[in-house]
């Protein structure tokens, strides 16, 4: 993690009707738009918005982040170009891959203090939006998900931003780790139970990996 971190692109936008597939709708957060500046809350930035609650926004998840280096990998093999904030994150970031970053880690972004809390679950809607059958599935596989964030401190955050590493988490579990560890080796209680010591991890991960350990404790 030598290289200057930095952001890309900061993008933010309420929910909208997205059309995809021969003229079907959905309701979603996803179509975000460039913005220069953002006040960012505990809860997201400000004129940010999510449509479905069960699966993306809350303290946990108020800052959705994504390495603009996979940008060029899934052009390239996808044959397209993707649009700006093509995944829905708030923040395309450059030199912060999910192998270099962990569950816990802390760093300013302008005035802002986040936190890393969970990898991000990819979801159908990225499908709707790129158009790519397989994007998702590849990104599972690959790890090359993104990643959540809470808000230790709020502030304005700039596209121009610095962003600086303040705390590396003592057990360097990295985002990419997490990532195999949920969804490869689903049945792998001690790799589980590492993930589940870190204290920062989120709150709906951890109960959803401690049902996981218990269905592991019945069989």
């Amino acid at each position: 993690m030598s290289q200057m971190k930095r952001i890309h692109n900061l993008s933010i936008g309420t929910p909208k009707t997205l059309i995809y597939e021969n003229g079907k709708e959905i309701n979603t957060g996803i179509c975000k738009e460039s913005v220069h500046d953002a006040f960012l809350t505990k809860n997201g930035f400000r004129g940010d918005g999510v449509a479905d609650l069960r699966f993306h926004g809350g303290a946990d998840r108020a800052v959705c982040m994504y390495p603009y280096e996979h940008y060029t990998l899934w052009e390239a093999e996808f044959k397209t170009t993707l649009p700006t904030s093509a995944f829905g994150e708030n923040l395309t970031v450059a030199n912060m891959l999910e192998k270099d970053v962990h569950i816990g880690d802390i760093f300013q972004v302008g005035e802002a203090v986040i936190q890393i809390t969970q990898s991000r679950i990819p979801c159908s809607t990225i499908t709707k939006r790129t158009n790519l059958s397989l994007l998702l599935k590849r990104m599972v596989e690959t790890g090359y998900t993104g990643y959540l964030c809470r808000v230790l401190k709020e502030g304005v955050v700039r596209d121009d931003s610095k962003i600086t590493l303040l705390k590396q988490h003592p057990e360097k579990l990295s985002v990419l780790v997490a990532n195999d560890i949920y969804f490869q080796r689903v049945n792998d209680k001690e790799s589980i139970e590492k993930l589940l010591d870190i204290q920062e991890l989120a709150s709906r991960w951890r109960a959803s990996l401690i049902v996981r350990l218990e269905k592991l404790d019945t069989k």
